[in-house]
């Protein structure tokens, strides 16, 4: 069974130096009062591409050999990783084609195609995209880049946790709770390895949108579960159907729990990103911070560091959401 080691974490890091905006933590006043917490908020859509997800594409695609980059990426993502792989390819001149769901956003599929990759729509209800990149990857013998179960992805998503709690300690501050959203899991089994590895007291959970938080009840009865299916979110970035062969048992180990969150609860948190920081996060990125606000985790009068993981979403969603 594969087990992350901060090793890991750290030597992506080191790889990727200089490829990654290492993005700060934001604290401010309005959102402090609004959570009653000291709450750092880490703005990952202001990395490359919009998402954490340029972290685990450029770590995978560097330890490529010069065969396979030759043979080409496939990969399946509903937009962020979609967007990372594509760009990550075209930097190295890498040929890609991406299978993304037909109804995802629109902003992600133009992006996607803007980087130069191939995209393969799908009908998520009635076709598998495991399936059709793997058949891709069998004619053409490109590489498959999933979007979490590959312990280079979790290595190089990791390195985002890695830069929260080395700014925290680096600051003389302590941290009390990290929250990360979750889908597959990959995020937060590689920042969960950084983070508890740099300071064991910090209590680590996920945040999901209701009706997918399989994670939160994966990680309560210590097994595997599925989400039911024909759950409507904003949250178009997690909707993943269960947690990770790889990233469940690293999760199930460090993680102190795991919570979900309603729309109209990241409504409310997207709408005090606006506000307060003045940033664009979409839905799936912002269920952290919706979290702390809805009081889902006790953080009153602790510090605690939410990471919001991405801000690729449509204009018009994006207006209807902060003006609900």
């Amino acid at each position: 069974m594969f087990a992350a080691t901060i090793a890991d974490v750290e030597a992506a890091a080191g790889r990727l130096a200089g490829q990654l905006i290492h993005t700060p933590l934001l604290e401010s006043p309005l959102v402090n009062a609004a959570c009653g917490a000291r709450v750092l908020v880490k703005p990952e859509m202001l990395q490359h591409t919009g998402s954490f997800k340029f972290r685990g594409a450029s770590n995978r695609v560097a330890l490529m050999t010069p065969q396979e980059r030759a043979c080409g990426i496939v990969a399946w993502s509903s937009g962020n990783h979609a967007q990372a792989v594509a760009a990550v390819a075209a930097r190295h001149g890498i040929p890609a084609t991406i299978v993304m769901p037909a109804d995802a956003p629109r902003a992600k599929v133009e992006g996607t195609r803007r980087y130069g990759a191939t995209v393969r729509l799908y009908d998520r209800l009635a076709e598998s995209r495991e399936e059709i990149g793997a058949d891709i990857a069998l004619k053409t013998g490109a590489v498959i880049i999933p979007p979490y179960d590959d312990p280079h992805i979790i290595a190089g998503q990791g390195t985002a946790g890695l830069e929260v709690i080395e700014d925290v300690l680096a600051g003389g501050d302590s941290l009390d709770m990290a929250i990360l959203g979750s889908s597959g899991g990959g995020l937060l089994a590689g920042s969960a390895t950084a983070i508890k590895a740099r300071s064991p007291q910090t209590q680590v959970f996920s945040s999901e949108p209701a009706g997918f938080d399989d994670l939160a009840r994966s990680l309560a009865s210590g097994v595997p579960e599925r989400n039911a299916g024909g759950v409507a979110t904003l949250c178009d970035a997690l909707m993943a159907p269960t947690p990770g062969a790889l990233t469940f048992p690293i999760n199930r180990t460090l993680l102190a729990g795991g919570v979900a969150v309603t729309d109209e609860e990241v409504k409310a948190a997207m709408r005090l990103v606006y506000d307060a920081l003045k940033l664009v996060v979409e839905p799936g990125g912002v269920t952290p911070l919706a979290a702390v606000l809805a009081g889902k985790v006790d953080a009153k009068g602790r510090t605690v560091a939410v990471v919001l993981s991405g801000g690729n979403v449509d204009p018009t969603t994006f207006a209807a959401c902060i003006g609900a």
